[in-house]
């Protein structure tokens, strides 16, 4: 009974196998077929190549950072919907679930459209 719930999961552990073994292989076979010259030149920051100038530490503007968020927000939101779309699709259309799936999502979407608006009139979007 144990195995046949575990071997839901098969794919997933399969999965799992074949991504740690590409990347063991990726980075022992970087490692032992890469370049392995070392130099003043070679060990010098690659910037497009310019030469680099001042430093890395470089202060971004506050609006940048909230900008990114904003950006993250719609992300995390798209990741929701499309569990919720399969599962929607899958109920029936007149049942008092579907409603209070139509309903959670109405809500999700309205809180990020709140947000969103909210970004908008403090100026993130603006590039002064």
């Amino acid at each position: 009974m144990i195995l046949a719930e575990l071997s839901s999961y098969m794919p997933v552990a399969m999965l799992i196998i074949m991504v740690i073994i590409f990347g063991v292989v990726n980075l022992t076979g970087t490692h032992l077929l890469g370049p392995t010259r070392h130099g003043e030149t070679k060990e010098q920051t690659y910037e497009s190549g310019m030469t680099p100038i001042g430093t890395a530490r470089k202060r971004f503007n506050i609006r940048f950072y909230i900008l990114a968020m904003t950006f993250l927000v719609f992300d995390v939101e798209i990741i929701f919907l499309y569990p919720w779309a399969v599962d929607f699709t899958q109920l029936d259309p007149l049942s008092s679930d579907s409603t209070l799936f139509f309903g959670r999502i109405l809500f999700f979407i309205l809180t990020s459209i709140v947000a969103y608006v909210y970004a908008w009139k403090k100026g993130v979007f603006r590039w002064d």
